[in-house]
């Protein structure tokens, strides 16, 4: 990491960059509160459904993806849980493990919602590089040139 003093050009960057990611955290906040779930919910949901390899996930998966405390996640599981949104079962390879799974009502939210954050994902090419840009655009029409789309605006 340089000790050099950061450029104007360098904070009009950052700037740009969080306000582009805080417009897109509060599109995510209304329309999450449009289906009736906060967005901690839909967080829950989306990596539920988006955990690489399965279909379910633990707690203590779902707290680093989170970034929360274990108990923190386990109440978010109960709120969703009485929402008929996500079910828990007992792990099958260590029984002392709890997995989550989505349950029909929490497929159909989360695969609504997701569309809806893609699309809004999608309009930010070029304000900030998204990481797996092209695996959402599907069809390769997101694709950048390297260096494009970066919060310089190089």
């Amino acid at each position: 990491m340089s000790n050099k003093n950061l450029s104007k050009k360098e904070f009009e960057a950052l700037s740009r960059f969080r306000y582009q990611l805080r417009r897109f955290l509060r599109f995510s906040e209304e329309i999450t509160r449009q289906f009736g779930i906060t967005h901690l919910q839909y967080l829950l949901l989306l990596h539920i459904k988006g955990y690489r390899g399965r279909q379910w996930a633990t707690i203590g998966e779902l707290a680093e993806l989170l970034q929360s405390h274990h108990h923190g996640v386990v109440s978010l599981v109960s709120r969703c849980e009485k929402l008929g949104l996500v079910y828990r079962q007992q792990g099958t390879a260590d029984r002392r493990e709890v997995e989550v799974h989505l349950t029909t009502a929490g497929e159909k939210a989360v695969g609504k919602l997701a569309r809806l954050h893609r699309d809004e994902l999608l309009k930010l090419q070029g304000v900030f590089q998204v990481p797996g840009m092209r695996e959402l655009a599907g069809d390769g029409e997101a694709e950048m040139q390297d260096g494009e789309g970066e919060a310089g605006g190089k």
